[in-house]
């Protein structure tokens, strides 16, 4: 995977990710339009396909709701990086097909506008500009399968089959 950076701060809670009122949406393209709007009302117009988010602690924090993942999901994200996620933030997002990945001192390792390649394969982050690694936690190959699936539920329907 390979994109440009999004770093937010820490505590990014549920309702930042995507505001209550637009609950009533489940398109993840027509949550996308409001990713973030209450940090940035332009973000939405920002972002591109294959970017990634960058967080500090506690990412996904609040209410559980499967409308944030979606929202980023929607917007193209490829994946979120952060220091630490809510958990209940993070089983939603990999229910859905979204992947997390836990780095210690993200933070301070990326900015805003950094081109990046995540190799899942080896667990690292590389700065493109740089070349400077910085690893993640590697996710349990059970993890790995249900995103390469697309989620939890296309995930039990091929074990079904």
């Amino acid at each position: 995977m390979k994109g440009q950076v999004w770093k937010f701060g820490d505590d990014i809670d549920t309702d930042i990710i995507i505001p209550g009122r637009y609950l009533v949406m489940r398109d993840p393209k027509d949550l996308a339009e409001h990713l973030m709007e209450g940090l940035d009302p332009k973000f939405n117009e920002k972002v591109n396909d294959g970017d990634f988010i960058v967080g500090g602690k506690n990412f996904g924090c609040g209410s559980s709701r499967e409308h944030a993942p979606l929202a980023l999901i929607g917007a193209g994200i490829s994946a979120v990086i952060a220091e630490s996620f809510a958990r209940i933030f993070y089983r939603n997002s990999i229910n859905v097909g979204l992947p997390l990945l836990e780095a210690p001192n993200i933070s301070e390792f990326l900015e805003t506008g950094d081109e990046i390649e995540v190799d899942m394969a080896k667990s690292v982050i590389r700065k493109i500009s740089s070349g400077e690694e910085q690893p993640f936690q590697k996710l349990p190959d059970f993890m790995l399968e249900i995103l390469n699936k697309g989620g939890l539920i296309p995930y039990v329907q091929g074990k079904m089959e």
